[in-house]
């Protein structure tokens, strides 16, 4: 409301102000900026941090997470119910195979588990420096209804730094959270387009994910086979960037543009392997299938 503050002392207006600073997200959370990161700095050009997106992206990697979690604790369970009944037959070597089966589970769990924790961990930190951030944004723009006085402006030059300070925060938790989101292993599945694909017929298949490429080029064979230069391509997973795919058909000297569509890696995010059946062309009469595992 524009009379929110048009009622508040000097003083109180310095103690709102002053309760919004704080030092650095990184010093307080021992973060040290990953490798991938390290040129994101305090003052350096920073990008517009995107909490929706971030949300979305923490909610799918923790469920996902999760289920590794369930399903090494399930073949945990197995391997020690059958420990058990083997210590009681006696088979030694089997017994110490089974043992070495389970300390190899229970270590992965562990790393899983801290790898939950870290997660969570910096999400914590980045809804702080979004609720701070925000609260910064209201009260600029209340001081900004407010008679134009001395200490208004200084409130006013305080709040921009907080509200900068946060965004190159949050900027920042969004790279450490980026390096804990996996790998993505695309395969190649093929073209699939009925009477649209004929023998003889060449495509390339271009995929982008931000600055990560894969281009691959495929023949259609007289017995209807496929054949591709490559099969497989692993992709870091980014947090702002979809997945974009391009197909062109080569004639000759000639390329002609089939289609081009993106694709959202929220549900990407699982323990099982994800079928992916997108339409290239409007009508979906040629479509691309590529399989992605987590």
């Amino acid at each position: 409301r524009s009379c929110s503050f048009t009622g508040f002392s000097t003083v109180q207006s310095r103690k709102l102000v002053k309760s919004l600073s704080r030092s650095s997200v990184r010093s307080r959370m021992s973060l040290k900026p990953p490798k991938a990161y390290n040129t994101l700095q305090k003052g350096a050009l920073i990008w517009d941090p995107k909490p929706l997106q971030v949300k979305k992206i923490f909610e799918a990697l923790k469920k996902g997470l999760n289920e590794y979690l369930e399903a090494h604790q399930a073949e945990l369970d197995c391997l020690s119910g059958r420990h058990k009944d083997t210590k009681r037959n006696s088979r030694l070597a089997f017994y110490y195979d089974l043992d070495k089966q389970i300390r190899s589970v229970e270590r992965y769990i562990r790393k899983l588990e801290f790898h939950i924790s870290k997660v969570e961990e910096l999400y914590e930190a980045y809804c702080i420096q979004c609720r701070l951030r925000d609260g910064a944004t209201n009260m600029k723009h209340a001081f900004s209804l407010s008679p134009s006085t001395k200490a208004s402006r200084e409130s006013l030059v305080e709040l921009y730094k907080n509200f900068q300070e946060c965004t190159e925060d949050m900027c920042f938790i969004e790279g450490a959270l980026e390096v804990h989101l996996g790998e993505f292993h695309v395969k190649m599945k093929g073209l699939v387009g009925f009477a649209r694909l004929c023998p003889g017929d060449q495509y390339e298949v271009f995929v982008r994910l931000g600055r990560q490429k894969w281009r691959l080029k495929g023949k259609i064979e007289t017995d209807d086979s496929q054949m591709w230069d490559e099969e497989e391509k692993i992709f870091i997973p980014n947090l702002h960037e979809k997945f974009e795919i391009k197909v062109t058909e080569l004639r000759g000297l000639a390329t002609i543009l089939v289609g081009v569509v993106t694709c959202d890696s929220i549900n990407f995010f699982t323990t099982k392997p994800q079928a992916i059946i997108v339409d290239i062309t409007e009508l979906g009469t040629i479509k691309l299938q590529l399989e992605v595992l987590w």
